[in-house]
């Protein structure tokens, strides 16, 4: 089995509903994002896939996050827009965006801080 991992970085605001302590405040945080895909075979070159690729289709989900106030940006408009919400939509728009070249997403680990992160795993 091949594996390759991407970490890509962006910053949002959020505030946690119904959480009771300093999380309900409005707050942001400089994210980052390792996004992971396995495979058992390599193209005809040896990739698993092509990082250019892989980095332009998390790029665009990303990119779509960067900068906003995620409680008004969708799902997180409805969905509490915590660490591991955020990795399961992130999973999902990443799985979307490859389509079927062999290779599938296997986690997203979303980091809020140096120390805290959450991991999603299909």
């Amino acid at each position: 089995m091949f594996e390759v991992t991407i970490e890509e970085t962006f910053a949002a605001g959020h505030a946690l509903r119904n959480y009771k302590g300093k999380c309900e405040n409005v707050h942001g945080h400089n994210y980052r994002c390792q996004v992971t895909l396995e495979g058992e075979r390599l193209d005809d070159i040896g990739l698993l896939v092509d990082f250019v690729e892989l980095k332009r289709v998390v790029h665009s989900v990303l990119d779509r996050m960067d900068h906003q106030w995620l409680n008004d940006f969708p799902p997180f408009d409805k969905l509490n827009p915590s660490a591991e919400n955020m990795a399961k939509y992130i999973y999902d728009e990443v799985s979307a965006g490859l389509g079927t070249n062999g290779a599938r997403v296997t986690a997203v680990r979303l980091w809020e801080t140096d120390t805290a992160s959450a991991t999603y795993r299909g």
